[in-house]
């Protein structure tokens, strides 16, 4: 068979040559997705300073709790802003006004607070002096339900407040048994961050402790995440009053709590201390 011009002849020397296969690509060199991290972060944390605007709360000879707790709760605030960007720090509220006590649960549950922290002052006795830590839970004493009919008392000044609170009598040893119950599933955690709140106050900060205790509390009640309520001290002893009416002490108390905070959510995450 005559073969064109066309088509060249192949000769033995001149076979087709395979195309070379491709190199495998090394084990490490090959895009994966990252793995997705699903270990527990401590996202929201909603911050209470006590009373505000009609309701001064209790007195000293010169101060007014509303004041010194809001002092304590903005630096509070601005200490887990500056060290934990990744925290967003919620206040109910930051100027002097009046907020009631359901409303300031209600903003924590709006915005799916992991944790709720209420600082005040306290108020006693002549003699009456030191920081105490509080979680919702059944009073053991009649002094423990003493503190939690004067913080609840405040509901006397809202509008409707038996509504409000489904009939509750801040006024009642009977109503705060009913509810203080309440909270049950967060108390493992509460009970937590207010035990390491209580060690920081007696060791860094070196103020004396009456310990944590437990009472009904309405700021805490409808509150759906682990919550505590810090009292900062006794504005009704003046030398405690000297302290906590000063920037020193408000940062002191404060730095306290925000130390105990961090070890707090480095704990529920499993990260490792600094």
């Amino acid at each position: 068979m005559l073969l064109s011009a066309s088509c060249p002849v192949l000769n033995a020397q001149d076979t087709l040559a395979s195309p070379r296969p491709r190199r495998a690509l090394a084990a490490d060199s090959v895009a994966r997705p990252p793995a997705e991290d699903t270990r527990y972060r401590l996202r929201t944390v909603v911050l209470d300073a006590g009373h505000g605007g009609k309701d001064i709360g209790c007195n000293g000879v010169d101060a007014h709790e509303a004041d010194v707790a809001l002092a304590i709760i903005k630096d509070l605030g601005r200490q887990i802003e500056d060290n934990m960007p990744n925290v967003r720090v919620i206040y109910t509220r930051k100027t002097n006004v009046f907020i009631e006590l359901d409303e300031r649960a209600a903003i924590a549950n709006r915005n799916h607070a992991d944790l709720f922290i209420s600082v005040h002052c306290n108020a006693g006795p002549k003699g009456s002096r030191g920081t105490e830590v509080w979680t919702m839970g059944l009073h053991k004493t009649d002094a423990n339900l003493g503190v939690a009919q004067r913080e609840n008392s405040v509901i006397l000044q809202e509008k409707n407040y038996k509504q409000r609170y489904d009939g509750f009598d801040p006024r009642s040893p009977q109503s705060h048994i009913l509810f203080s119950l309440f909270q049950s599933a967060y108390i493992t955690n509460s009970l937590r961050l207010a035990q390491r709140i209580d060690r920081q106050f007696r060791t860094s900060v070196g103020r004396s402790s009456r310990g944590v205790k437990q009472a009904g509390f309405l700021v805490l009640w409808k509150s759906t995440m682990p919550s505590v309520l810090v009292e900062a001290g006794f504005l009704t002893d003046r030398s405690e009053e000297g302290y906590l009416d000063t920037r020193a002490g408000q940062q002191a108390i404060a730095g306290g709590i925000y130390r105990a905070f961090r070890e707090y959510k480095r704990d529920l995450e499993g990260t490792p201390a600094e």
